[in-house]
């Protein structure tokens, strides 16, 4: 399996955890296994809570944004990333996180209105930039392993003031990049989480431990760190995508986000082929803010070649 291979499963397999979570969200824990006993029997992809079956919600079209952004800018124009979230925002989006809608709306600028949201709330480590982050992971991993990082910390402050946010972003986009190398991204976790900020360090290293286990979060799956930690547990702990994203999905809370982070892992870890061709071929990405366009699975793979070809700078 190619580079560009393992980032349409990347991108495709974030997009299918978004839509596939979407109805169980807020839900209780088994709920997926409760309505789709059978792995592997189909029909899984049926919609509900508001959403029409295959639709993926506010975490990949913020996500397509962000890639449309690097892609269009040639590398990280943050301006130009936060007018895309305003535009989008402004767009009646079906769903919105509440600290995103804030911080958008604010009528800020670009490099500050996070910053207030932060200060006046003391509350910004929410998983709503951990969502968005697999086009960018893909996009920067040639860049190694501190650039990636850096670029995540950056994308996230846009919207979310917690460092705590920043470093959670930071160690998905370095799982990714590792995975997209054909590397086992749990293998190199201790080399992942060296550099990440001392402050924090020891808060993903509890949750992405071998030992931990989601029952143990201290915090409801809407956070960050116990948000990838779940993500990463239902990589470690199944072996396939199919039953990575059933695991997920089964945690209950805020489904539609862990199954997008445990989906950009699994699908860059497993590849295209192993993403169910009937959760793929409903997948259907509305994109407030971008004149009523919808994307579908052949935009998405279009995309996530772009993401990887041709080599590009970054801003």
């Amino acid at each position: 399996m190619n580079l560009a291979q393992r980032a349409i499963g990347a991108i495709v397999g974030s997009a299918v955890g978004d839509a596939l979570g979407a109805p169980f969200e807020f839900g209780p824990a088994g709920a997926f296994s409760s309505r789709f006993p059978v792995p592997g029997a189909g029909g899984e992809m049926a919609g509900g809570g508001g959403w029409d079956a295959g639709e993926a919600t506010d975490d990949t079209q913020m996500a397509v944004h962000i890639a449309e952004s690097l892609l269009e800018r040639g590398g990280l124009d943050l301006p130009d990333v936060f007018a895309r979230f305003q535009r989008w925002a402004a767009d009646d989006p079906k769903d919105i996180g509440l600290q995103t809608e804030d911080v958008l709306t604010r009528g800020l600028p670009w490099n500050q209105a996070a910053t207030a949201h932060y200060r006046s709330s003391l509350r910004a480590a929410g998983n709503g930039a951990l969502m968005r982050a697999t086009p960018s992971a893909v996009y920067f991993a040639h860049a190694g392993r501190q650039a990636t990082m850096d670029a995540a910390r950056r994308i996230t402050a846009l919207t979310h003031g917690d460092p705590a946010a920043w470093e959670g972003t930071a160690i998905f986009h370095d799982l990714i990049r590792i995975a997209l190398n054909g590397t086992n991204p749990l293998d190199e976790l201790p080399q992942t989480l060296a550099t990440v900020h001392p402050d924090h360090r020891q808060r993903y290293a509890t949750v992405l431990d071998p030992a931990w286990h989601p029952s143990q979060a201290t915090e409801f799956n809407g956070a960050v760190w116990p948000c990838l930690g779940s993500a990463v547990w239902a990589l470690r702990t199944t072996h396939s995508y199919e039953n990575a994203l059933r695991a997920a999905i089964d945690l209950g809370g805020d489904t539609d986000t862990v199954a997008a982070v445990t989906g950009g892992l699994a699908g860059a870890v497993y590849g295209p082929l192993a993403i169910p061709a009937d959760w793929t071929e409903l997948l259907h990405v509305p994109l407030p803010g971008s004149g009523g366009r919808t994307l579908r699975l052949p935009e998405l793979h279009a995309l996530s070649r772009d993401l990887v070809e041709p080599p590009h700078a970054e801003g």
